[in-house]
Parts: C-alpha cells; structure tokens; sequence
C-alpha cells in the first residue's frame, strides 16, 4: 500500500505533529471529502505500508524526527519556486527551503527526494528570462541532491484568476523557450526533467513527459518493482498516470 500525505493539503508543512501522532498510534483515519459520512481507516505500519509518498512546500517541520519513519521506504516531492510573498505569502523564502532540501536528501538519499518547480507563471515580474535566471541558481544549489525536477505551468482556471488577475497563460512560443532552456540547464547539472499532464511538446527538448509520480519513478526511487491493480490507482485528472489513492489529508 502507499500512503500519500500531500495532494489535499500540506501534512509536512501545517501538520507535522499531528502525522508523527498518526504514526505512533499506527493508524489513521480518513473522511471522503465528498461523502462525509465514508471514513477509511489506514493501517499505518512498514508491514503493510510499502512507501509514504509526501508532497510539501516545506519539509523542514519534519525533519528533527524523521528518524520515527526509519521503518518506512519514502519519497518526497519538495516544491521550490522563486515567488516571493506577493504570490506565495506563507511558504518560506526559497533558500530555506532549499536548505531543507539539502538536509532531506542527506537523510534518506537524493534518489528519494525529487524537485517540483512548478506552476510557471509569468508575469511582468516573473517574466521568462527570470525564471530562465531563478532555476540555473536553484539547480546549481541543489546539484548532486536530487535527480530530477517536474515543471509545469500555470492552468488559469477562474479561481486562479480571481487570486491572481495579475498572471496570464503561459504562450506556446514562451513553453517551448523555457523547455528548451531549462533542458539544457537540467542536464548541465545532471537533473532528469519531467512534465507533468502538459502533453508531449517539451518531449523534443529531452523531457519525460510520463508524469511526475509515476509507477516507475516510485520504483526507481526505492529498488523495486509494485504490482498496483489499474482499479486502485485512481486518476487525480484526465490523462495522469501517477499515483494519488490512499491520500491521508483534507481539503
């Protein structure tokens, strides 16, 4: 079984505490966010869990007792952009994270913990040479820490315009500019680049364009093959291949 902790909300970053409790009691209990009355209980055990699976934008409150989860195979995805708190006001300035990445890595090793540079957005501030200049620093800070990096970029749906009317759609000939750039930066340092449900363009560019939590990066992480019936692997959206069930947060 593989527990993910981070498609609903940010367990490592807001609920580090409450995770190490769930982990001590070796259980944890579930509402279906769109049936409150369905509760799944998950047991929470090495014996029956293969990988925890977590997704943050801040690892470092797990970090002082990450010993707790020795037991446990694991795989991270720590998302690291350059915005600063007019976009992203309660995620820490990205150098601290980076440091936290870099102390993640030490621990359980940098095939287990992948980079999430993503959404691209682009604005009059955050134009395409800014982001071309912010990941050449970051890569180079975090080379040798990990091996691959997913980007993605911005899907404006209304919500997202509402919060930020500033931002626009990302146009082809920008996508395509960033690709090509960012692949040629990715392997100077050694990264495998991935795209995640942004369709085949980048693909030219040297992009694995599978997904980014897939069945094979989970396998290469920890050494070993799964066997996931199609009907417990749920799709988060049309077309994705990665695996998002067994998702112990709340929205």
């Amino acid at each position: 079984m593989i527990i993910n902790t981070g498609q609903r909300t940010d367990i490592p970053a807001f609920y580090s505490r409450w995770f190490y409790n769930r982990i001590r009691e070796g259980y944890v209990c579930v509402r279906n966010p769109y049936f409150e009355t369905k509760v799944t209980r998950y047991r929470l055990n090495p014996d029956v869990v293969d990988l925890l699976c977590f997704c943050t934008k801040n690892p470092a409150p797990m970090l002082d007792r990450l010993q707790e989860l020795s037991a446990y195979r694991q795989f991270w995805f720590v998302t690291i952009t350059p915005y600063g708190k007019d976009i992203e006001p309660h995620v820490p300035e990205a150098d601290a994270v980076i440091r936290s990445f870099q102390r993640l890595s030490e621990m359980v090793s940098p095939r287990c913990v992948g980079w999430r540079y993503d959404p691209i957005l682009i604005t009059d501030q955050y134009s395409v040479d800014f982001h071309i200049r912010a990941f050449r620093r970051m890569c180079g800070m975090l080379q040798g820490y990990t091996h691959q990096v997913v980007i993605s970029f911005l899907d404006l749906y209304e919500k997202t315009k509402r919060n930020f009317p500033e931002a626009r759609e990302v146009t082809q000939s920008e996508r395509l500019k960033i690709g090509k750039v960012f692949s040629e930066i990715g392997a100077s340092y050694h990264m495998k680049m991935r795209t995640c449900l942004e369709g085949e363009d980048l693909k030219v560019f040297g992009f694995d364009c599978s997904g980014c939590m897939t069945k094979q990066v989970l396998e290469q992480a920890i050494g070993e093959e799964f066997c996931i019936p199609s009907s417990a692997a749920p799709q988060a959206r049309p077309g994705c291949s990665c695996l998002i069930g067994n998702d112990i947060g709340a929205y």
